[in-house]
């Protein structure tokens, strides 16, 4: 059997959507529950800043997650298949009126993806202050607590709403078919035979 972790939400919906392409059968989880078991498969939804360490410890042999949270995350994993689907961009977003100021010796980034905006800011040889937040990152700037945000943009509408703006993209971002690398190994077979069906599919 193979166990795949699911994020929550959109992103689980459009896997389980190829997977009855595949497979020509409904993929449904019952109401709240988080273990659905059909045709040689144990998917399980969990949060999508949990699918890498759900995969990593082997609870699933493959996942299905975010670019972002992939490249937040940094685990040992294999990438298996760029999926194409839960498109959105990492961007630093600041007020309407303003932009970075490089000659800055730090500047004052609010997020939930630390590793991510350190580096990023790093790379550009700018002392960055992380503050790290879980929500409601927008309000940040308005109040005083940051100078800029890095977050999540798929529209740009809440941004927009609340009166920033984006002023860089870091990177862009959808969900990535990912396996762990022991099971790599013991379920070579079932795994690349799966990668190449969602492969035609995705074709």
């Amino acid at each position: 059997m193979l166990k795949v972790a699911l994020p929550k939400g959109r992103i689980a919906k459009e896997t389980l959507d190829i997977f009855e392409e595949i497979f020509h059968k409904k993929f449904v989880f019952e109401d709240r529950k988080l273990i659905l078991e059909s045709d040689g498969f144990r998917f399980l939804l969990v949060r999508n800043q949990d699918v890498p360490s759900y995969v990593l410890h082997q609870a699933a042999d493959i996942g299905v997650v975010g670019l972002d949270v992939l490249e937040e995350k940094d685990e040992d994993l294999v990438r298996l298949l760029d999926l194409g689907i839960g498109k959105c961009r990492v961007c630093v977003g600041m007020q309407k009126d303003k932009e970075i100021d490089y000659t800055l010796p730090e500047i004052k980034i609010a997020t939930k993806m630390s590793n991510i905006a350190q580096k990023y800011f790093s790379n550009k040889a700018m002392g960055v202050k992380i503050i790290k937040l879980y929500g409601s990152i927008e309000l940040a700037p308005l109040v005083g607590l940051s100078d800029a945000i890095v977050d999540i943009v798929e529209t740009g509408t809440t941004m927009e709403q609340n009166g920033l703006k984006v002023v860089e993209t870091i990177m862009e971002s959808s969900a990535y078919l990912i396996s762990n690398k022991n099971s790599f190994i013991q379920k070579r077979e079932d795994i690349i035979s799966l990668y190449e069906k969602i492969s035609k599919i995705l074709a």
